[in-house]
């Protein structure tokens, strides 16, 4: 982000707002994402974003493409009151006498912040997968239903074919909470954590170092800020890649936090297994499923994020409450 002097309440409604239009406007992409990430082969419904996203909208309606917002939406501002608060405590016992960080400094610092980030990142995505790829679920056992009764219709074998196709069941995150809780107690929904840290650390050393130097060839004067439109366009270059270099890591997260399977698809143990299995049945390229959904997430993201800091809303509105209340 560009660099701005403001106090912690301001990033942390500055996040929060960034956070939550964020979230709204690329959502569906996300969606796509998690679904085209979660299918193996032999049992594709989907061939790509788009093709997902109408597929998703057919049957399930424009908000199916908005299953697992709500948790996002509940639990983005206080994922970036933790990382932000984290950010501070790192880069203040880094700096030497007030001094700037170093870029080595920096990437420890934001290191640091995303490693205990994963405290909500880690649940808030486990909830939001189970919740995305229901519908991919459902809409594959739909089509084994019907390719079974299409070929009992075709030869006399009797009863098969006969319950007629699955029906989904929507559950709620909550209800997904609950059932974990009673389950698998507080580590089912730290399910993935290491996958998660495997794949935000590495982004933080990819995404902060290559944005400030981005943002340093449109700086006209060494001391002065680059202008808006640089800062906002470095922040989409650096995000998008960065996502598409940790992508082989979102890949093994979400197999990993995935609790229920389509037919026929594999299970994992862990980071290993899952990265040995999708190596030898999918191949390489699997690794980069889903890397351009990604990339259309996180640039958005970074992207809003700047135009947010860049406007100051909160500091607006901090400026305002004293002047309200006189």
């Amino acid at each position: 982000m560009a660099d701005k002097q403001i106090s912690l309440p301001a990033k942390l409604i500055n996040g929060g707002i960034a956070g939550l239009i964020g979230v709204t406007c690329v959502f569906p992409i996300d969606l796509a994402k998690t679904r085209l990430q979660n299918q193996q082969n032999g049992q594709r419904l989907y061939t790509s974003m788009s093709d997902c996203l109408i597929k998703t909208i057919r049957s399930e309606g424009y908000f199916g493409m908005y299953r697992g917002a709500a948790v996002n939406l509940t639990l983005v501002t206080p994922e970036k009151a933790i990382k932000l608060a984290a950010n501070d405590f790192f880069r203040h016992h880094l700096s030497k006498d007030g001094k700037k960080l170093t870029l080595l400094r920096e990437m420890l610092a934001r290191c640091g912040a995303g490693t205990c980030q994963v405290i909500v990142t880690t649940p808030m995505e486990m909830l939001k997968i189970q919740l995305q790829d229901a519908g991919r679920i459902a809409a594959q056992k739909k089509l084994m239903a019907a390719q079974a009764q299409l070929s009992s219709s075709s030869s006399s074998a009797a009863g098969v074919g006969a319950a007629g196709p699955a029906v989904e069941t929507r559950t709620t995150a909550t209800q997904i909470t609950r059932e974990l809780l009673r389950s698998k107690g507080i580590a089912g929904l730290y399910k993935g954590l290491g996958a998660t840290l495997l794949r935000d650390v590495p982004f933080s050393i990819v995404y902060f170092p290559l944005f400030a130097n981005l943002n340093k060839l449109g700086q006209k004067d060494p001391n002065a800020k680059a202008p808006f439109y640089v800062s906002f366009l470095s922040g989409c270059v650096a995000g998008s890649t960065a996502a598409v270099a940790v992508n082989p890591c979102d890949v093994i997260k979400t197999r990993l936090q995935s609790l229920q399977r389509g037919v026929n698809e594999d299970t994992y143990s862990g980071i290993l297994d899952c990265t040995k299995k999708i190596w030898q049945k999918e191949g390489p390229m699997a690794f980069l499923k889903g890397a351009y959904c990604r990339a259309l997430v996180i640039a958005p993201l970074f992207g809003i994020a700047q135009v947010v800091y860049f406007i100051g809303i909160a500091e607006f509105l901090l400026d305002m409450l004293p002047k309200h209340r006189a």
